[in-house]
């Protein structure tokens, strides 16, 4: 009883990893017979796992899915990851925070004792990054709603609201917006809808919790390849403030008196060229030229300004400026 049982879970397992099992791989896999196999398959559709018989030459199996939730089958390390992605799920901006605590308290009740242990040693405090304001959370609901119509390739049709002045009771009132909708993506802490705008016939990123999705939806579309063929790329520069996909709206170079080596491990994006022992060539880019003067001082080194002429006159601003601030306290005009 106890082999019966050890190969019914095994067999679940593989039913799980892949979509679809021919009967005799299966048998092979488990060291049965194809009729053992046809047993404990109709055993597993007792307990309520959906299996369908897959016909052909071969004849096989599939796993799919059905009207109810049967028991979940978890490997010790699948059930580490879900743990510490519920413990983290409160920083992801989606409001979902007592959902997945009470998963959580579900998934570890049925845990067996080894990997109880486990989850209860790691502790995950998710800290979001300390904002001037609490960002806003995202309905789960609209979530899920954007996420099918980008599934579903279909128009969405939605109000988007404006962001409310500092101070502001209320902002512009919500105006009516139709998109093409491709990946919904965070960033920084929040959620955003990649669309097509199809009124300004141009990309758009737009705020999930400003969305109040309308319907129905709007037909089916075709889709489009985001501007150079990589969303993470695409948003990137488009927060960094660059038409295009990747882009600084800013770059410049220059030479700064420090080993390559030390330049490197804080340049994050930043393309760093070894000159010397204590010499680099740092390309670097940034969403304005006095942020990018101030980016590449941040290093307190010596350093020499290749180009371009943006960035050396965004220098001598600076040193304007902070020799103002060291001397009288004022700012120059």
């Amino acid at each position: 009883m106890q082999k019966t049982s050890a190969r019914l879970l095994e067999l679940l397992s593989l039913l799980q990893a892949r979509r679809d099992w021919p009967g005799a791989l299966l048998a092979e896999r488990l060291d049965v017979s194809p009729r053992t196999v046809r047993r404990d398959v109709d055993r597993l559709r007792e307990l309520g796992y959906p299996i369908a018989a897959i016909k052909g030459p071969d004849g096989g199996y599939r796993l799919a899915a059905g009207t109810e939730l049967p028991p979940l089958l978890f490997d010790d390390e699948q059930a580490v990851a879900l743990a510490v992605a519920l413990q983290i799920a409160a920083a992801s901006g989606a409001g979902i925070e007592d959902g997945a605590a009470r998963a959580l308290a579900t998934i570890r009740q049925v845990m067996p004792s080894r990997l109880r242990h486990r989850i209860d040693t790691l502790r995950v405090t998710a800290v979001e990054r300390p904002v001037p304001r609490p960002e806003p959370q995202v309905d789960g609901g609209v979530l899920v709603a954007l996420g099918t119509a980008v599934h579903a390739r279909e128009v969405v049709r939605f109000d988007y609201a404006s962001a409310s002045p500092p101070g502001a009771d209320g902002g512009v009132p919500a105006l009516p917006r139709r998109a093409e909708p491709h990946h919904l993506v965070t960033w920084g802490g929040r959620w955003y809808l990649v669309a097509w705008d199809l009124d300004r016939e141009d990309w758009r990123t737009f705020r999930a919790d400003r969305i109040t999705p309308r319907t129905p939806t709007g037909p089916r579309f075709a889709r489009r390849d985001v501007p150079g063929g990589d969303v993470a790329a695409f948003v990137a520069g488009r927060f960094r403030g660059s038409a295009g996909s990747a882009g600084w709206a800013c770059r410049g170079e220059v030479i700064l008196h420090l080993p390559a080596a030390v330049v490197s491990r804080y340049s994050r994006d930043g393309l760093v060229e070894e000159l010397g022992p204590d010499r680099c060539r740092l390309v670097l880019g940034s969403w304005s030229w006095p942020g990018l003067a101030a980016a590449v001082g941040r290093f307190d080194a010596d350093f020499e300004i290749v180009g371009p002429d943006e960035l050396k006159d965004a220098c001598a601003h600076l040193a304007r400026r902070y020799a103002a601030a060291a001397s009288t306290g004022r700012t120059p005009r």
